[in-house]
């Protein structure tokens, strides 16, 4: 099996789409509108190429993204900078083959670099023990639970701090910004080279 980790390209989202809507009932539906919407807006957006074929995807929002979803309005609330991952969606046929690890590795290797903390949650109605599980051995632990308002469905918060972000900060950070280095340059990850757009605040939070 050949594995690549990219940014995402426009021509990927058919297959996106298909891949995030033939999944279980953990990951929430997507249009089309509202994957372009991503595409247009998340810091990270990274897809896996298996064998020539996108057999998965990870998207990543920063704390001042637009984004109407609750549980990511619950972060902004509670933390002042973070990575929030709205969703990994690995395909069916490509499940077990540790897909999802290294997707979580790339978004904490992107992460840590900008800020001191990744979050996410994941539901607890229907329970799904093997990403509960997969949580917690990656070093996420529990910040809140609720109920998601629209579903009533219940989810775990979950936080994972990134011990490396101080060293980071102080070193560079503060003293004028990251190395132009050539694994650093791509620091949003997507194919558009467009400049960083400024989002307004989330009028309401639910």
């Amino acid at each position: 099996m050949s594995l690549k980790i990219r940014n995402v390209c426009e021509n990927d989202l058919d297959a996106i789409l298909a891949i995030n809507n033939a999944t279980s009932p953990g990951i929430l539906p997507l249009d089309s509108k509202r994957l372009c919407w991503f595409f247009e807006r998340a810091v990270y957006f990274r897809v896996a190429e298996v064998d020539g074929i996108v057999g998965g995807f990870i998207i990543g929002l920063r704390e001042n993204a637009y984004h109407d979803s609750s549980n990511f309005l619950w972060f902004r609330d509670h933390y002042p900078a973070f990575v929030y991952i709205d969703r990994v969606v690995i395909a069916p046929t490509l499940r077990g083959h540790g897909l999802g690890r290294v997707f979580y590795a790339d978004v904490q290797s992107y992460a840590e670099l900008q800020v001191p903390m990744v979050a996410c949650e994941v539901f607890l109605e229907p329970r799904n023990d093997a990403v509960v599980l997969f949580h917690g051995t990656f070093g996420f632990h529990e910040v809140a639970q609720r109920r998601m308002p629209g579903n009533n469905r219940r989810v775990s918060l979950l936080a994972k701090e990134l011990c490396s972000f101080q060293f980071v900060h102080d070193t560079y950070l503060e003293q004028g910004g990251l190395p132009r280095l050539a694994w650093l340059e791509n620091a949003k990850r997507t194919c558009r080279q467009d400049p960083p757009v400024s989002l307004p605040q989330a009028a309401e939070h639910v």
